[in-house]
């Protein structure tokens, strides 16, 4: 029986849930505020945890008042109790993506796309399995393709460097990412269809007006209420990307149809199926890549030199010793798994998580057991539950070799893909159909990476959504 069980035969001592919601509205507003601008959402939840000495605590969560109807949540902030949030037998899914509050279906194109859907749906069956399908048929492509991208990548880096002394990664890895989606599933660049280089842009847009409502603008903080007022407040209207959007819906449905062929067989329409895929392409996966990358490259480049020279040594044998760049080869380089694996842990691209309790459950963290009410939301903020210090040592270090050896033991506890890394995804639950996908490529651009340069260095900040990554420095390799 899993940590995180609806048992009600918990051998740890049953405590009531702690925390409050305030007052009415105001509560809300006052957690708000303290969440954004006045203690930022480490602090927020690090505050509660400590107050009430209880990693499973009852908060508010953004935005609240008036976008979200009922922003109360229990909120699930260790390693143990976090999991709950994947037991589709026990919690629903439906419509609860981005949390508290749904975005107007408007912007995809008015259907409940299959992140919104939960599995116990008909409709998700057959999307999830649609997906599947089409992940699974260009398999042959991700990493010849994923590496032409990325030659492209490090030349526009190193003449920034030449240039300008330092090169911007977020930029250049957002152009890189959009194109490499865009070409593996409608097969050309998106130079040649009518949104030319304006594929990152239109979809940036796109997803800032969805998702404003769980951001900041990164205001000086004496702006927090007009901040507050434009992002929080009311929803942001989806004509303001109307046309936007459709430029690229009409784009992958002409240049996508092999895909959009397949979605009939598992009875889905080609209008709904290409909306679908603008949300996985544009939203799921360029917004995930978007995130991800740059912290992938960010804690590499902090950790130094001398884990630089490690993974050099490990990436340049193997690919030696087995010919070349693939699956086989990337999985015999025991120390480049482990680092992405410690990346996605000390930093998971998508923080988040919310289910609702489908019945009266029993949830566990180390030192108790909660009881949870049938239709009560559940939030998980992952950074707390994969950096649990009485599961991870020095959890709040990155340690490139945690997961060699015996350390793969603690690959259960990595949860950046909505399930743990140990498990595939399958059409019964809402883990990334994308999951080893993206895995590879995050394997295959720290082998790009080391076959080209010894080491390299970065200057790094925080930015409203992510960290924000520009080289300073790239060391030619010495030896191959």
């Amino acid at each position: 029986m899993s940590p995180s069980s609806s048992s009600s035969e918990s051998k740890l001592p049953m405590k009531p849930i702690p925390g409050d919601y305030g007052i009415p509205f105001f509560g809300a507003i006052r957690d708000r505020l303290d969440y954004f601008y006045d203690q930022g959402k480490d602090e927020f939840f690090k505050t509660r945890i400590q107050k009430h000495n209880s990693t499973v605590i009852k908060t508010n969560m953004p935005p609240g008042p008036f976008i979200a109807k009922n922003p109360k949540v229990i909120a699930v902030l260790d390693a143990i109790s976090f999991p709950i949030l994947f037991d589709t037998s026990k919690v629903e899914k439906y419509n609860v993506l981005d949390g508290t509050f749904l975005p107007s279906l408007s912007y995809s194109g008015g259907y409940r796309v299959c992140a919104y859907l939960d599995p116990s749906e008909t409709k998700h069956t057959a999307l999830k399995s649609y997906f599947m399908s089409v992940l699974a048929s260009k398999h042959n492509e991700f990493i010849p393709l994923f590496r032409t991208c990325l030659s492209q990548l490090f030349i526009s880096i190193e003449d920034g460097i030449a240039s300008q002394k330092k090169a911007n990664f977020n930029n250049l890895g957002q152009v890189m990412s959009f194109n490499y989606i865009f070409r593996l599933f409608c097969g050309k660049d998106p130079s040649e269809t009518a949104i030319g280089s304006k594929g990152p842009a239109i979809a940036d847009k796109w997803l800032a007006l969805q998702l404003g409502p769980l951001f900041t603008l990164g205001l000086p903080k004496f702006l927090k209420y007009v901040d507050d007022l434009l992002l929080h407040t009311f929803r942001l209207p989806f004509f303001l990307v109307k046309s936007d959007y459709y430029k690229l819906y009409d784009v992958f449905y002409a240049s996508s149809g092999p895909i959009l062929d397949k979605a009939e067989s598992f009875g889905v329409t080609r209008e709904e199926a290409c909306h679908n895929l603008v949300f996985l392409a544009c939203f799921s996966t360029y917004g995930g890549l978007k995130v991800w990358f740059p912290a992938l490259i960010k804690w590499v480049g902090l950790a130094g030199e001398k884990l630089h020279r490690q993974l050099a040594d490990e990436i340049r044998t193997v690919v030696k010793e087995e010919g070349g760049i693939t699956i086989q080869a990337m999985d015999k380089m025991v120390l480049t798994k482990s680092v992405v694996y410690e990346a996605f842990r000390i930093e998971p691209p998508v923080p988040f998580q919310y289910a609702k309790a489908k019945e009266d459950i029993v949830v566990e963290s180390h030192h108790a057991a909660y009881k949870i009410k049938k239709g009560e939301m559940i939030f998980g903020y992952q950074p707390f539950a994969t950096k649990d210090p009485e599961v991870f040592d020095d959890a709040e270090e990155f340690v490139g070799h945690r997961f060699v050896g015996e350390g793969e033991k603690l690959l259960k506890y990595v949860y950046w893909s909505n399930g743990r890394e140990t498990v595939d995804p399958t059409v019964e639950d809402k883990q990334c159909p994308g999951k080893d996908m993206v895995v590879l490529l995050s394997r295959l651009m720290l082998v790009e990476l080391f076959l080209r340069y010894d080491t390299f260095t970065v200057e790094t900040a925080v930015l409203p959504i992510g960290s924000s990554v520009t080289f300073t420095s790239l060391g030619k390799a010495t030896s191959i």
